[in-house]
C-alpha cells in the first residue's frame, strides 16, 4: 500500500511508525510522536498518547528510546521539546505550526540512547546507516528557504537537511509548503534508476494542511516497476514512493499544503538527483516570466 491515511501508519502509541520493514524496502523511515499538552491529532483533534518503541519508556510528555541502526532527526512539527541524547543536551524552541516557517532540530547518531521531553507534534525523520555522526543541532535562522517555481507552481522548500546543507551518513529530508491552489512536485519526476543525474531514493511524504483541508497526491509507473495512486490527502496521511514517477503535489484552494519529505538510498554519497517525466518536462519552461506567488513565503526567509 503506497498511501496510507491516518492512524493506518501508527505503531503502538506512536501516531507514524514508517521503518524499512514496515515499508518493505531498505533506508527511509519516518516516526511522528504526539507529546501531550495541544498536540492533538492532526485529523481528529482528540487528545495525544504517550510514544511507545520496542525498547521505549515513555511519559505523557516525554519519549525514550534507542535509535539502533537508523541515523535520526528530531523536528518540531508543533510545540517545542528537549533532546537529550550522548552527553548533549538540545533546546528546541521548535514552532507553532509547519506553516510558521522553518524550526530548529537536532541530529542523533545510530546506536544513541535518546530522551525528547515537551509539548506538541514531533517528528523523526530517519534512513538505516553506518557512519556514526556526532549528534548537533541547528537553529532555525540557519535553514535555507528557496522559492521554486512560478505562477501556480510556485512553492517553498526548507532545506534543512538537503546534501550540502547538512552532514548526514544517509538522510535527506526537506520540507515543502504549496500556498492553496498551486502545484508542486512538478513536472513529475522520478529517482528510481541508477544512471548519470538520477539518485536511486525510496521517499516518505507526511502531510499537513492547513485548516482541516485537502489536497492530493499522485504516483505513477515508471520503467522501474507498475505503480497507480492518486490519493486525497489530509493532516497526518502519509503517502510512500518506493519507485515510479511522482507529483503533482495538488494544494486544493482555499488550504496551504505542507509536506516533509524523507529520503535514503543506497548511493555512498547523498544526492537528490531526479527525473522529470520527458512528457511533462516542457513545464518548467513555461515559468519563464510568470511572478512568483506572493504568499510566499511562509515565515523567515533570511
Amino acid at each position: 500500500m503506497t498511501y496510507l491515511p491516518y492512524g493506518k501508519a501508527a505503531g503502538g502509541s506512536w501516531s507514524v511508525e514508517i521503518t524499512p520493514a514496515l515499508a518493505g524496502w531498505t533506508y527511509s523511515g519516518l516516526r511522528v510522536a504526539d507529546l501531550g499538552g495541544d498536540a492533538a491529532s492532526p485529523s481528529t483533534g482528540a487528545t495525544s498518547t504517550a510514544v511507545t518503541s520496542p525498547t521505549a519508556v515513555t511519559s505523557p510528555t516525554a519519549v525514550t528510546f534507542s535509535t539502533g541502526e537508523e541515523e535520526m532527526l528530531v523536528l518540531p512539527l508543533s510545540g517545542s521539546c528537549t533532546v537529550t541524547c550522548g552527553g548533549e543536551r538540545f533546546e528546541l524552541t521548535g514552532r507553532a505550526s509547519v506553516f510558521a516557517g522553518p524550526s530548529d532540530f537536532a541530529y542523533i547518531p545510530i546506536s544513541t540512547d535518546v530522551t525528547v521531553e515537551g509539548l506538541g507534534r514531533i517528528a523523526f525523520p530517519s534512513a538505516r546507516a553506518t557512519r556514526r555522526l556526532a549528534p548537533r543541532y541547528v537553529p532555525a535562522s540557519e535553514v535555507p528557504v528557496e522559492i521554486r517555481g512560478a505562477g501556480q507552481a510556485s512553492r517553498q522548500v526548507n532545506n534543512f537537511c538537503a546534501p550540502g546543507v547538512f552532514e548526514c551518513d544517509k538522510l535527506v529530508a526537506v520540507e515543502v509548503l504549496t500556498p492553496g491552489g498551486n502545484w508542486s512536485s512538478y513536472p513529475p519526476h522520478k529517482h528510481d534508476t541508477p544512471n548519470e543525474g538520477e539518485a536511486v531514493l525510496e521517499e516518505i511524504y507526511y502531510f499537513e494542511v492547513a485548516d482541516g483541508g485537502l489536497g492530493y497526491q499522485r504516483v505513477y509507473s515508471s520503467e522501474r516497476g507498475r505503480i497507480d495512486t492518486l490519493a486525497e490527502v489530509s493532516s497526518g496521511d502519509v503517502v510512500l514512493v518506493p519507485y515510479g514517477y511522482h507529483g503533482p503535489s495538488m494544494a486544493a484552494p482555499g488550504y496551504d499544503l505542507y509536506y516533509l519529505n524523507v529520503l535514503a538510498g543506497p548511493a555512498d554519497e547523498r544526492s537528490m538527483a531526479f527525473c522529470d517525466d520527458p512528457r511533462h518536462a516542457w513545464i518548467r519552461s513555461s515559468w519563464d516570466g510568470q511572478a512568483i506567488d506572493a504568499r510566499l513565503p511562509f515565515g523567515r526567509t533570511s
